[in-house]
């Protein structure tokens, strides 16, 4: 059901008293009062005076024409306040994430996938499966790539966003393959089945009768623009289907892809839309860190603080997470004011997590200050736009903790913050050599624009989903928004031989279309802004062209006769 202006706008109110009888702190107005020592009276205090005024000014009805949803993986309330400890000192601010005004929690919690559970909460979930969750708006169990427990695929925010006409994006530190980005993109029960070599696609491999590996489905999902690591993937070769024998690579560029592997190539880059996606993959796997990495130890707290160093192996600042969100706004928002459409885009600092599993506390700080930087850069296009919806949030949680002496036989580390005191960091959840585990506590989400108001509170992960669906008005129906298809001929009488462009029109909820001649199977052919084109030597006799929608079934048909 899509919210009407009157049911938004009594949630807008009931939301803004709801703020104020609840004295929700506002981190935009988070200064220190004067420039008195932490340890004074007052001295610690973030806000002046009475927050009302400036809670009601925040909240706005909604209805964005632009989301931007930012996720941070594996970034807990404790990764947040380590990287702040660390690069800002307690009483600092990140000037980011600190700075969007209204702020809630939401649930992580996955799903059970099968047996007496089936169904039941699994209550620390991974990133497959809670990016399915505010991709799709359904719980799903753990490795999921946007199916639910039966495996039915379900549809994804970037996938309606570009049925009804929005300008898509999807960007990552990580290989675009991994799971917060291929939650927008692709359907597979296995989040590992990155390419067409992968064994575990099982059922979902192109030659087994499936939709194709994760890398092949992004290129049938066709966003706008495409930004990551994971380019290994695509040097593979189509094992089935009418690109069979061609690397991901040929076929994006046969596809009319601009495929970019570096800063100068990305920079050159002026425009990014269906006629001409852009895929940049700059590393064959994740990106490197912002810091050098650090080792924690049973005992590593009692050493000598460290101070995080800058990574020699850290890519250009052209392809820092900041410049890719900078970049990725700015080729998504051109000619808007010609199109009369915004954009949906998402941004993931995928490391924090990555570090956080290696018991890396520099590493997972410096990826921290990376996300909060593409926050920043969010933000300040939001606040000039005056019609963008920014949220971030994370996927889940995570297993560092501040502690005040160190754990007898946890690995731990010590490090010279911005204070210039020493904070202890703790990972408990795995011996040294082994993955440290995610967590299943309640997460941050903030957000800024219009909507914002909808992350206030407690939700779950899920929530997220609607407060975009809702908020950008998109419609599900895919059948629906494919009903007036239409197929025309480029010549209207054609002669035996002669060659004909079919075109199929007014496929708006499609990504692709079968084209059949009478028996002759013409293929799968790519919807390009609701239209799709192919080439026809005409036959003698009477036949029926048809164009059959993939995702929405619609189909449309037209006779010929060929004298």
């Amino acid at each position: 059901m899509q919210h009407t202006p009157e049911r938004r706008r009594r949630t807008a109110l009931a939301l803004s008293a709801a703020l104020i009888a609840g004295a929700v702190a506002l981190p935009g107005a988070a200064e220190a009062v004067g420039q008195l020592a932490l340890d004074q009276h007052g001295g610690a205090q973030r806000h002046q005076g009475d927050q009302t005024r400036s809670v009601q000014q925040e909240i706005e009805r909604a209805g964005a024409k632009n989301v931007i949803l930012l996720i941070g993986d594996g970034m807990g309330d404790s990764e947040i306040t380590i990287a702040r400890n660390y690069q800002y000192g307690a009483a600092g601010r990140l000037p980011g994430l600190d700075a969007l005004p209204l702020t809630g929690s939401y649930t992580t919690y996955s799903v059970v996938k099968d047996g007496a559970d089936k169904g039941k909460p699994d209550y620390v979930t991974d990133s497959a499966a809670s990016g399915s969750a505010w991709a799709t708006g359904t719980k799903t169990y753990d490795g999921a790539i946007s199916v639910d427990v039966d495996g039915k695929q379900q549809q994804t925010l970037l996938e309606l966003a570009k049925a009804n006409g929005l300008r898509t994006g999807d960007v990552s530190t990580a290989e675009i393959q991994d799971a917060t980005p291929a939650v927008q993109v692709a359907h597979v029960g296995a989040r590992s089945c990155y390419g067409p070599d992968t064994a575990s696609c099982g059922t979902d491999a192109l030659q087994n009768g499936g939709l194709g590996s994760i890398s092949e489905q992004l290129l049938n999902t066709r966003p706008d623009l495409t930004l990551g690591g994971g380019s290994a993937s695509f040097q593979q070769t189509a094992k089935a289907g009418q690109w069979q024998g061609s690397t991901l690579f040929d076929q994006a560029e046969q596809r009319g892809y601009q495929v970019v592997s570096d800063a100068d190539g990305l920079a050159a880059v002026r425009r990014a839309d269906q006629s001409k996606p852009l895929l940049g993959l700059f590393t064959p796997g994740n990106f490197p860190t912002r810091y050098a990495p650090t080792t924690a130890t049973v005992g590593g707290a009692d050493q000598v603080p460290v101070q995080c160093t800058p990574n020699p192996a850290r890519l250009s600042t052209g392809l820092s997470l900041q410049s890719l969100t900078n970049k990725s706004i700015d080729l998504l928002n051109r000619d808007r004011a010609k199109s009369g459409k915004g954009f949906f885009l998402q941004v993931e600092g995928a490391s924090i997590d990555k570090q956080d599993h290696a018991a890396d506390a520099c590493g997972q700080i410096g990826e921290t200050i990376d996300f909060d930087e593409a926050v920043q850069a969010a933000l300040a296009f939001a606040k000039k736009d005056g019609n963008t919806l920014v949220i971030a949030t994370a996927d889940h949680a995570h297993s560092s903790q501040i502690v005040d002496n160190t754990p007898p036989t946890s690995l731990s580390t010590a490090l010279r913050t911005a204070d210039g005191t020493t904070m202890k960091v703790s990972y408990g959840t795995s011996a040294a050599g082994s993955s440290q585990q995610h967590t299943g506590t309640q997460v941050r989400i903030a957000a800024y624009g219009p909507g914002a108001a909808n992350v206030v509170g407690l939700s779950d992960q899920t929530d997220t989903f609607f407060t975009i669906r809702d908020g950008l008005d998109l419609h599900e129906d895919l059948a629906a928004l494919s009903r007036g298809a239409r197929v025309d001929l480029s010549v209207g009488a054609p002669r035996p031989g002669q060659r004909v462009t079919l075109t199929g029109s007014r496929f708006a909820g499609d990504r692709q279309v079968r084209v059949a001649v009478g028996s002759t199977d013409l293929g799968t052919v790519d919807v390009i802004d609701g239209t799709a084109t192919v080439e026809w030597k005409a036959t003698p006799g009477k036949s029926t062209i048809t164009f059959t929608g993939v995702q929405s079934g619609k189909q449309a048909s037209k006779q010929v006769r060929v004298r």
